[in-house]
């Protein structure tokens, strides 16, 4: 088995929070080694945003479920896993996990260097205190050992950083964050703004908060509206770890990263129970690794960082490392999804055609439900995405009824409807039983155990289903919106592509895995800031408060390092 440098700090991970806690910790003076399980991706050969349907060999026209059935039918679920990404998605059938019979989970996974920031759909919330402090709130669960007042420099941090577009609101249960010039709403999403904020005084209607630049941010070019984030973008015009905050840390001289490493466990001192360093596998050669360092940091994504922890099971921590609380794995959650409703917005046909196809961005109405008073049905709440947008001309017109000399004029003259589309992302509660083990008669390509996962919704989301459907129809037809479609069944938990929870932060180590600054109480050097940390999802998209607790965690190893404590 080959051997390694010793660094200060191990951090296994390259995406969003791997990325940020090698800029943050580089930028202080240590010496890091980066493991990312994938390949470095070449913008050149490897995005496609700029490509079109006929460069392609199936136009994409071909359904990705079918296309991709062999390799990847749980990865083609995701809208971004299609002919022009399916590469920057794992391969099922080398990264298999298990799941109960009639129970599926849909793991969606990227692994490459910048992870799902490749792909991720750069939206940009913070959480509240109605989020951090939810069980006061309801009596459910436990609350956050930290409060918004507590986070809020760091998520100024990360969002100065990043560029985060976006427009100040003042709504209590969706704090602003600092940004950039907002992008425009367009003549439809205005319509629907009107109707909404003048029928519902609970209710607002706001341009998305995202993470893509409006105008030039640190060397980074502002966007130039192609429309297709999901494909990576050439410029780094929208946050990834690979156009930001890697670079970042490679201009200290003080990062090694070292892509195509499957991390298999941590390694720890059998003397001290201490984490000494991590052990990984090439992916290309297979070959056996050890790299050693006086901290390690997993940012692995909220699964793989819990399967990591299991698998390193060792005399000291038999039930995995940090497990004496018997809390690792349990409490996964996922947003609520699928429950949307679509058609069209005839009266934008009245207005000129505005070129508003390429703004990769939408509207947002933030949670409404048990914000004042308690809703009887359920706890907890739901925001609302949409957009109303025609997309790419003049292919989105298949969806516009139509035939003849009158449908051709419309095409040619760009004065039809305007298609929409609006979804539910809800919470869900954090329950025991939604959990993370090992299935050890499993294994992946390079001879891992792999995850086995249950998790399955409650009553109270399916309660907060029926209700995310009745509102989406309620708000379109006050709009004049004509619904042409609708799915009012929610999808398997996974396919949001929000999971958190399995390694929770917490006051009491007899109920969490991880303190309030993110390190396991059970080995002192052992750190967690990805999505597993989280104690409740919200309903918010997480990423910008896994950057902001990776940004905080960061500067808590820093200080606790130069002490000699670690």
């Amino acid at each position: 088995m080959a051997k390694e440098e010793t660094y200060d700090a191990i951090i296994v991970g390259s995406g969003a929070n791997g990325g940020w806690a090698a800029k943050e910790l580089t930028e202080k003076g240590m010496r890091v080694i980066v493991l990312e399980a994938g390949r470095k991706l070449d913008p050149d050969k490897d995005f496609a945003e700029h490509t079109w349907p006929y460069e392609l060999r199936h136009r994409a026209s071909v359904p990705q479920t079918w296309l991709y059935r062999e390799r990847q039918p749980i990865q083609s679920r995701c809208y971004a896993c299609n002919e022009y990404g399916r590469h920057l998605f794992v391969d099922d059938v080398d990264n298999p996990y298990t799941t109960p019979d009639g129970k599926p989970f849909l793991w969606i996974r990227s692994r490459q260097v910048g992870g799902r920031t490749i792909v991720w759909g750069r939206q940009s919330y913070r959480f509240s205190d109605y989020e951090f402090k939810a069980a006061s709130r309801d009596g459910y669960g436990e609350d956050w050992p930290i409060s918004h007042a507590e986070l809020a420099p760091y998520y100024e941090r990360v969002e100065s950083f990043v560029g985060i577009s976006g427009s100040a609101e003042n709504i209590p249960n969706l704090p602003d964050s600092k940004f950039l010039p907002p992008m425009k709403m367009t003549c439809g999403e205005r319509l629907l703004k009107k109707s909404v904020e003048n029928t519902w005084k609970d209710r607002r209607v706001i341009i998305g908060r995202s993470a893509i630049l409006t105008e030039g941010h640190n060397g980074r070019a502002k966007c130039h509206y192609c429309g297709n984030c999901d494909r990576g973008c050439t410029t780094s015009s929208y946050f990834s770890s690979p156009g930001s905050t890697l670079p970042a840390a490679e201009k200290t001289g003080r990062m090694t990263l070292r892509p195509n490493a499957v991390a298999s466990h941590v390694i720890v001192d059998a003397n001290s129970g201490m984490a000494k360093g991590v052990a990984f596998i090439d992916q290309l050669t297979k070959q056996s690794y050890e790299v050693f360092a006086k901290v390690v940091i997993l940012c692995a994504s909220t699964i793989e960082s819990t399967r990591l922890l299991l698998n390193s099971a060792t005399r000291q921590h038999p039930e995995g490392l940090g497990n004496s609380s018997g809390v690792l794995g349990r409490y996964l959650m996922d947003h609520t999804y699928s429950i949307s409703i679509g058609g069209l917005v005839p009266s934008v046909a009245n207005y000129p055609y505005n070129y508003d196809d390429g703004r990769a961005n939408g509207i947002y109405i933030p949670k409404f439900r048990n914000v004042g008073a308690r809703d009887p049905r359920f706890i907890r709440g739901f925001g609302i995405q949409g957009r109303v947008v025609r997309q790419m001309l003049p292919a989105n017109l298949r969806m516009i009824p139509g035939f003849g000399s009158e449908f051709k004029a419309m095409v040619r003259d760009k004065k039809g409807p305007a298609p929409f589309a609006m979804t539910a992302f809800g919470e869900m509660l954090a329950q025991e039983k939604n959990r993370v083990t090992i299935d050890k008669n499993v294994k992946d390509a390079w001879g891992i155990p792999v995850a086995h996962i249950e998790c399955v919704h409650s009553n109270n989301e399916r309660a907060m289903a029926r209700d995310q459907i009745e509102s989406l129809r309620e708000i379109a037809h006050k709009a004049g919106f004509e619904i042409t479609r609708e799915n009012a069944q929610l999808a398997a938990p996974g396919l949001c592509i929000h999971e958190v929870g399995t390694a929770r932060m917490g006051s009491d180590p007899k109920k969490s895995v991880l303190n309030r600054f993110n390190q396991t109480w059970d080995v002192k050097n052992l750190f967690v800031t990805d999505g597993s940390c989280f104690v409740s999802s919200g309903c918010q998209n997480p990423t910008l408060t896994m950057m902001a607790l990776t940004v905080r965690a960061c500067d808590y190893i820093a200080d606790e390092y130069k002490r000699g404590s670690l």
